[in-house]
């Protein structure tokens, strides 16, 4: 089809991926964000896997993104204690999938995903209240709570988790539900030995510690707890430490290694009910605000990433918009709320299982199991093939 004029509301990385497909393919862009500098959760890290990086090779963010990423090859699973429950070999994933597993400052990926935007794409501070889709009217309309217009020929609804878009084009469809896990994250001040270890996931009773090492030395960590929703303490950082004092290193030193002011910490809210349409109208929803999840699987950016690369292959593809939305939902919505599943049951037998002798059960499974039907379980979700997207 020929390509118009679309807004994009949101700028994470799933809109400024978005951006990208779109201008990629001739489109003319506008990315509206209300937050008026750096997100919110710029301060934490991100893992992406393979099919993230192939996703953003589509979209011509590749190289620069590698460049600045570490590729994370050595690390695996253990107990509070350090048991070794399974190790991770990540030049075999990287074997058969054709890409590594890569760990990068959310605020170095959001800039790199910024920088190939052209002057005055990116809009910040402005608040998106409604869209009005008149399917007579030659254009939608995209309105600020400052009372700013923007007529396009697509909107992409990447606005988030709560997205204000998908209330209104998907009225009848629940909002998003409180998972039972919180998680508390924050990236080291300065670099830190962690004992040869690029990626490490530690399993306990109603908990889990992770981290993941930066290009720099520096490293992200998380930790994910069952609580109930809205929980806060006074001393984030100094709440973590009693809750991990006894696990093994590195996580002392990683919690040593923290300012107190640079914890950041989020309940874990997802879409339990799948969306019965990932387009309405002129409207195409991507990233949270199409199908939030869980991090059990770390596969919330990389399927937002999949997203954008799906929806500028689409609308090149296809002859007219409702053909190419129509082609979007189909290829997107069944694999994108499949990994959500997945997440969600991963995190059940994982993070969030508490009972000892279920703990006790799920450990001796893990060491029992073969590393190569480990690394086909991750294969199931991080292979896929991007779309060509050749630049008009």
């Amino acid at each position: 089809m020929q390509p118009g004029q679309a807004v994009v509301v949101g700028g994470g990385i799933g809109g400024l991926a978005a951006a990208l497909g779109l201008l990629r393919t001739g489109w003319r862009v506008t990315v509206v964000e209300r937050a008026p500098a750096a997100l919110a959760d710029a301060g934490a890290g991100i893992s992406l896997a393979a099919n993230g990086i192939h996703a953003l090779d589509a979209l011509g963010a590749g190289p620069a993104v590698r460049e600045a990423a570490r590729r994370q090859l050595t690390g695996g699973t253990r107990t509070p204690g350090g048991r070794l429950l399974a190790r991770m070999d990540g030049h075999a994933l990287e074997h058969a999938l054709g890409a590594p597993i890569l760990g990068i400052p959310r605020a170095t990926l959001h800039e790199l995903l910024r920088t190939p935007l052209p002057p005055g794409a990116l809009v910040a501070g402005a608040e998106v209240t409604a869209v009005e889709d008149d399917p007579e009217a030659p254009h939608a309309r995209v309105a600020t709570a400052d009372g700013r217009t923007y007529d396009a020929d697509l909107v992409v609804a990447a606005d988030g988790i709560n997205s204000r878009l998908r209330a209104q084009v998907l009225p009848g469809a629940p909002g998003p539900a409180y998972s039972g896990s919180t998680v508390l994250r924050a990236i080291t001040q300065h670099p830190v030995d962690v004992g040869g270890a690029d990626f490490q996931l530690t399993w306990g009773r109603g908990a889990e510690f992770g981290h993941i090492l930066f290009a720099d030395g520096r490293v992200e960590w998380h930790a994910v707890l069952n609580a109930p929703a809205g929980v806060r303490h006074r001393d984030p950082l100094a709440a973590v430490r009693r809750r991990f004092a006894a696990w093994h290193d590195p996580i002392p030193a990683l919690l040593a290694a923290t300012a107190p002011d640079a914890v950041l910490h989020h309940d874990v809210h997802e879409l339990v009910t799948p969306l019965p349409a990932y387009a309405v109208g002129r409207v195409a929803l991507l990233g949270d605000a199409a199908h939030a999840m869980t991090p059990h699987l770390g596969q919330g950016a990389c399927q937002a990433l999949e997203d954008a690369a799906g929806l500028a292959a689409a609308l090149v593809a296809a002859r007219d918009l409702p053909a190419a939305l129509a082609r979007y939902d189909a290829e997107r919505r069944p694999r994108s709320q499949a990994v959500a599943l997945a997440a969600r049951r991963a995190g059940r037998m994982g993070q969030q299982l508490a009972n000892p002798v279920a703990v006790a059960v799920r450990n001796a499974a893990i060491r029992l199991t073969p590393s190569r039907a480990t690394i086909r379980t991750i294969l199931r979700h991080a292979a896929w093939t991007p779309p060509v997207l050749s630049p008009r």
